[in-house]
């Protein structure tokens, strides 16, 4: 991402992102992209679902090498989740039951991050505390287990740490163990198997056999960033809040607050956002010049579902509009609006509606 964005003029930065979402629709539907997930799927057929935080530092496919589409995320405000929260829970039970009525398992990955380096690097949801973001992870899990078995034989819960400094994993097991593959070298390849048969001994042959693919990419990609001079983005410097799904093109970091549609109570974390785009332009962050509000919904068929999709991202685009207008007056009067839906096979972003301050 070029440094210049978030210094730019408001309609500057809103062209780069409409960019953005172009750019990540066609690697998506790219001919050799396209069969590499299939050939992907067809040998590692456990479905991988992530929970994570929105930062756009977490991005999985990225750090593992993994094709575009294997993962399929929930991401939210802090990486804070409930699987009570009823929309939540639907839509993780419909995952999994997906994934099983073809015959596969499931691995669920619930992440926390933070930074070795710079505490005030880590996640702004648990205020930069690792533990207490590790302790939500955990909760995660648990309930993960009530839900679907403590077994783990049908549906495997992994609490995974993401140290952002080196993009590096960190995998922890029932028994309270962490492997953090940063302290791990090329030269383990080829023992990783044995490794991770070891430290998961509960975990299928099937999921370890497709959870390796995944730690072998981040070890490369990990050596990569050791040799790759890098700067590291200290300060938060988020110009838009997203509210919705369908927004996982936005893998780059400090641009925007990203709000599932999951929390019962959506108008705490949008209010939570509108006083951090707040507080970005009053430090001289990012410009004053306005920020974007943008709503989306994902939809697979045209017809009833994509119709059914736009009148969601009509509803929350107006919800988290209202709400930020009652909660920070002066920050909505900079506020310009897209609504848009997500085609998810092609993950093309369709905007639908466009309202100016």
């Amino acid at each position: 991402m070029p440094t210049t964005v978030h210094s730019s003029p408001i309609d500057n930065r809103i062209n780069w992102l409409m960019e953005l979402s172009k750019n990540h629709s066609a690697q998506f539907c790219d001919s050799e992209n396209a069969l590499a997930r299939q050939r992907y799927i067809a040998e590692h057929p456990t479905r991988i679902v992530a929970l994570k935080c929105m930062d756009g530092r977490i991005h999985l496919p990225y750090v593992t090498k993994t094709p575009l589409g294997i993962i399929r995320p929930f991401r939210n405000l802090g990486g804070i989740f409930d699987l009570g929260w009823p929309y939540l829970g639907d839509l993780l039970e419909s995952q999994v039951m997906d994934g099983i009525r073809q015959g596969h398992r499931v691995l669920i990955i619930i992440t926390y991050h933070f930074s070795k380096g710079d505490r005030a690097r880590g996640c702004a949801g648990f205020n930069c505390d690792k533990e207490a973001a590790m302790a939500h992870a955990q909760q995660i899990k648990s309930q993960v287990e009530t839900i679907f078995g403590s077994g783990h034989k049908t549906v495997y819960p992994l609490v995974c740490g993401f140290e952002t400094d080196e993009d590096a994993l960190i995998l922890h097991n029932s028994e309270g163990g962490a492997l953090n593959l940063a302290n791990l070298e090329l030269e383990h390849l080829e023992a990783l198997p044995l490794t991770l048969e070891r430290f998961f001994p509960d975990m299928p042959a099937q999921v370890q056999y497709d959870l390796l693919p995944l730690v072998e990419g981040n070890l490369y990609h990990i050596d990569e960033m050791r040799h790759l001079q890098r700067k590291l983005d200290i300060e938060h410097r988020e110009w838009m809040i997203c509210v919705g799904r369908g927004f996982d093109f936005l893998h780059a970091p400090n641009v925007a607050l990203i709000i599932g549609p999951f929390s019962p109570n959506l108008s705490v974390p949008i209010s939570k956002a509108a006083g951090i785009i707040r507080a970005n332009m009053a430090q001289g962050r990012i410009p004053d010049d306005g920020f974007l509000l943008l709503s989306s919904a994902p939809y697979d068929e045209v017809g009833p579902d994509q119709s059914r999709a736009e009148l969601k991202a009509h509803f929350m685009a107006d919800f988290a509009a209202k709400v930020i207008r009652e909660a920070q007056p002066e920050l909505a009067e900079k506020m310009l609006i897209r609504t848009a839906t997500l085609h998810w096979p092609t993950r093309r972003l369709e905007v639908i509606g466009s309202t100016e301050r």
